[in-house]
């Protein structure tokens, strides 16, 4: 890959097309087909993507800040998760979430397909239930790139 000149960055797309191409190929189309499938649940929340040393991420958050996302998706090297950020407190009667944090739950997403099952969708209706800043009722979120492993080390050369 060519490199960028001294501070030029990537449009947002482009710059998480980036993350996304260091994935394995069959990582990259289901990862792209998990966030398809999550962009329709949620236009009218901003894409907050994360680019860190073992995996990237994209929060579906109301506002900028990842702190009142929904939503996860991450790829990572044990696979592709869907988090919950309020997973704790959302009603899981087929106990479908795995995980132990005090924040979040997920579940692991072998094929997009998965999103489709009821039990998925009522997890997924519940979390925007549960969400502490309602999403917005119209409009369409914006891509926004929040952390890039590029950035981190550029910032701390001198």
């Amino acid at each position: 890959m060519k490199a960028r000149p001294k501070g030029q960055t990537l449009a947002p797309a482009a710059e998480l097309q980036s993350f996304i191409g260091r994935l394995g190929p069959k990582d990259q189309k289901l990862f792209r087909s998990v966030r398809t499938a999550i962009r329709r649940w949620f236009p009218s929340a901003n894409e907050l993507a994360y680019d860190y040393k073992t995996s990237i991420v994209i929060a579906y958050s109301p506002t900028n800040r990842g702190i009142d996302g929904i939503v996860s998706i991450a790829a990572r090297p044990d696979g592709v998760r869907l988090y919950f950020a309020h997973g704790p407190e959302l009603s899981d009667p087929k106990r479908l979430l795995l995980g132990s944090a005090k924040q979040t739950r997920y579940i692991s997403v072998d094929t997009v397909r998965r999103l489709a099952r009821p039990d998925v969708k009522a997890l997924l209706a519940a979390a925007v239930e549960q969400a502490s800043v309602p999403l917005p009722s119209k409009g369409k979120g914006r891509l926004l790139i929040r952390g890039s492993a590029a950035k981190r080390k550029t910032r701390g050369a001198t």
